[in-house]
């Protein structure tokens, strides 16, 4: 699942545990961004460039999935809330009478 990864690199990238609160994703950012700064940063200013999108993005990611849902990163968790059509092709899949109904 497509959501699910991109969550859990966003976790990996901020450092969070299993179940986080918000002042947690926010002080891990914080700590991350104060790092990795262009104005901050002491190494190669490429990567502290690239490092700095990538705890940007990370961050976005993980606020957008807390606003959304519950704050727990677990794999079943996320899959409470995939989508009908990822519920339904999870049951079903590619069978011929259930699985895509715009086929004959």
């Amino acid at each position: 699942m497509k959501k699910y990864q991109e969550v859990m690199e966003a976790k990996e990238l901020l450092n969070l545990p299993e179940r986080a609160s918000m002042e947690e994703i926010k002080q891990s950012y914080r700590s991350l961004i104060s790092r990795w700064h262009p104005d901050k940063c002491r190494e190669n200013e490429e990567k502290c460039n690239e490092m700095t999108q990538k705890i940007i993005s990370a961050y976005k990611t993980i606020t957008t999935y807390c606003n959304q849902y519950k704050y727990s990163f677990t794999q079943e968790e996320i899959k409470k809330y995939s989508s009908d059509e990822d519920w339904w092709f999870e049951r079903f899949g590619n069978d011929p009478l259930w699985g895509n109904a715009d086929k004959p």
